[in-house]
């Protein structure tokens, strides 16, 4: 028999909501050498360290599905099978700085995967321009984090992306009319992500990937961190 729900009894869930503008963006783990490439190209390491971060309005947390296999077994069932897990790519937008590195920092990070301007030492401009491909290593990011918080910076939860890159930027409009601030659109994939903290602080302290408490185990008469 269903029980009626009182007020006073959900009050305490609809009360706590999450808000979704509390967030902050970090890009981290660059590679050294993009680093220097973004560098010539008049982005700072304290843009892509901190601005960069500050100046995304716009953000999605991470999503996946599962492919999965179709099989018939002897009784005539169809039964469905996981085989890989598949990762949506996060759509990022930028506030648009008036020295452009907001612009720079996507277009020139997604220039140097395609070895920048051209192989051997060839400009754009020349009839037989051509590219080369970077290793993935060069050029994807490992510590790329997006961590959601709440007003009161009590509660968080933190998704970190392993192997991200800038897969397609969009075109950035720009027209005569009131004056509007720029801005810039960029996809990221990635590789994968990990839901929760990854320092190695957090695994020692066993709180880690979404784990809420510390779970210790005995071991010759010690408490030490039950790590999965």
């Amino acid at each position: 028999m269903t029980k009626p729900i009182k007020l006073e009894e959900i009050k305490p869930l609809i009360g706590n909501l999450s808000r979704q503008n509390y967030y902050q963006v970090i890009f981290g783990g660059l590679p050294g050498e993009l680093r220097g490439y973004l560098k010539n190209r008049g982005v700072t390491n304290r843009f892509i360290s901190e601005d960069a971060g500050l100046l995304c309005f716009s953000a999605s947390l991470p999503g996946a599905s599962l492919n999965d296999r179709q099989i018939k077994n002897f009784s005539g069932v169809m039964e469905n099978f996981a085989t890989t897990r598949l990762y949506t790519p996060i759509d990022l937008q930028f506030y648009c700085d008036d020295k452009y590195q907001a612009l720079k920092f996507v277009e020139h990070w997604q220039e140097f995967i395609i070895s920048g301007n051209g192989t051997n030492g060839s400009r754009y401009s020349l009839p037989g321009y051509n590219y080369r491909l970077k290793y993935p290593e060069d050029y994807k990011s490992n510590s790329t984090k997006i961590i959601k918080f709440e007003a009161n910076f009590k509660r968080k939860i933190e998704y970190s992306f392993i192997g991200m890159y800038p897969s397609a930027v969009s075109s950035t409009p720009v027209a005569y009319g009131p004056s509007e601030i720029m801005k810039v659109s960029c996809s990221f994939k990635y590789d994968r992500f990990i839901a929760g903290r990854t320092s190695s602080v957090d695994y020692a302290r066993g709180r880690a990937n979404n784990i809420s408490q510390i779970i210790k185990q005995i071991i010759g008469g010690d408490l030490l961190p039950f790590l999965n």
